[in-house]
């Protein structure tokens, strides 16, 4: 009787240990993505509206989402392309699952973004937009600016334990989901 009940003991925590990483997995959020991976994920150069632009791999951020799906954030260097482009274009997303930013959900696929910073002295909020491949708008929405950031970069991701990521882009942000 022992044995059998040692038996059932050692096959219930083998499951739960089996179950156990997937579980805590689906609970968490998004997860950075550095080294070889990382490398290997950014591309040189990324395709909008019929231009092959510069990707800034320093400023880029990859994740990998609960499911494993991996969603890449860059900026791109629009420096030398028509004003066009250079006024609508900050940086790319590809994202391999549905992800939500602002709230607003888009699918499988790669995107431009871009967004606008008001004045300095202006207390209105940046607004943020997503393009998809031809240059038509998916998302726009307010950036919330965090202004106890003390050493801004160009482009940032952080993921906080158990939450959404935020996509950072100077001191504005959004949620990533």
């Amino acid at each position: 009787m022992r044995r059998i009940c040692f038996a059932i003991s050692i096959g219930l925590m083998t499951a739960v240990l089996a179950v156990g990483p997937s579980a805590a997995r689906a609970q968490g959020a998004f997860e950075l993505v550095s080294g070889k991976a990382f490398d290997s994920a950014v591309p040189k150069d990324f395709y909008l509206e019929g231009n092959a632009i510069p990707t800034q791999k320093r400023n880029a951020a990859l994740l990998k989402t609960t499911t494993g799906a991996r969603v890449l954030f860059a900026l791109i260097d629009t420096t030398g392309y028509s004003s066009q482009i250079q006024q609508k274009y900050e940086g790319m997303i590809i994202s391999e699952s549905k992800i939500t930013l602002c709230g607003m959900a888009i699918g499988v696929g790669s995107y431009g973004f871009g967004f606008t910073k008001p004045a300095a002295t202006s207390a209105e909020e940046a607004k943020f937009f997503v393009y998809d491949q031809a240059g038509g708008k998916v998302v726009e929405c307010a950036l919330k600016k965090d202004a106890e950031l003390k050493q801004p970069v160009p482009l940032q991701v952080v993921v906080a334990k158990g939450g959404p990521a935020k996509l950072y882009l100077g001191k504005n942000w959004l949620e990533v989901k």
